[in-house]
This record gives C-alpha cells, sequence and structure tokens, in this order.
C-alpha cells in the first residue's frame, strides 16, 4: 500500500470510529501495557512507571468528561465512572509505593471490562 493510500485509510479509519470505540482501544491499550508489566515482571522499572503513567493520564481524561456540565450521560452513570476512575488512582498510587505486579490484576480487570462494554461485548 502505498504511503498515500495508507494516509487516507487512517483519515478515513479516524472518521468512521465512533468515540466510544476510540475509548475502548485506549483502554485496550492501557490493559494491554499493564498486562505486558505484569507478565514480565522485572521489579520497579521504567516499562512499570510508564504504563502506569498512561493509564493514569487515560482516567484523568475520563474523570474529567464525567465532570464536565455538557457530559449527556445520566449522574448514576457518571458518578459511576468518577468512583471507578478514584479506585484506578488510589490503585496506581499502591503500585507505585508499594510494587507487586498482583496489583495489576485489578486495573487490568477494569480496563478490558469497561472496553468490552463500550464495544458492545460486555
Amino acid at each position: 500500500m502505498s504511503n498515500a493510500a495508507a494516509q487516507a485509510y487512517a483519515r478515513t479509519s479516524q472518521t468512521t470510529t465512533s468515540p466510544r470505540e476510540i475509548e475502548a482501544q485506549a483502554l485496550l491499550k492501557a490493559a494491554r501495557q499493564l498486562q505486558e508489566v505484569q507478565s514480565n515482571w522485572n521489579g520497579p522499572d521504567t516499562a512499570m512507571h510508564n504504563a502506569l503513567l498512561f493509564n493514569r493520564r487515560l482516567w484523568s481524561i475520563f474523570m474529567s468528561a464525567v465532570e464536565a456540565n455538557e457530559n449527556p450521560q445520566p449522574i448514576e452513570v457518571r458518578q459511576n465512572i468518577a468512583n471507578i476512575g478514584v479506585f484506578v488512582m488510589k490503585q496506581t498510587v499502591d503500585m507505585q509505593l508499594n510494587p507487586d505486579p498482583a496489583k495489576l490484576k485489578s486495573l487490568i480487570d477494569i480496563n478490558c471490562n469497561l472496553a468490552a462494554g463500550l464495544s458492545g461485548r460486555g
């Protein structure tokens, strides 16, 4: 495929992907990074810190979005997402202070389950 064709495909793909699917893809990317850290545990290293940073940034975006007045989701859904976000942030801090690969399981599971729900597979 030529470079121009690849770029055209990428643009088309971006315009046809729903926001829910983009969120699901981001959650799965974060889950994959965390899973890789867990599977290849070498103690607290750059890979762990980068995976936690990506996941924390992603959840910061979600938490900011649910606080926005223009968010169309019902308040109960927004509150649930905020509560999950608080849990994710606490787990992340705990993982940074007391690194243990087993602690990554809950973060991985949350991201995968939410991604499945957003994609209509949950």
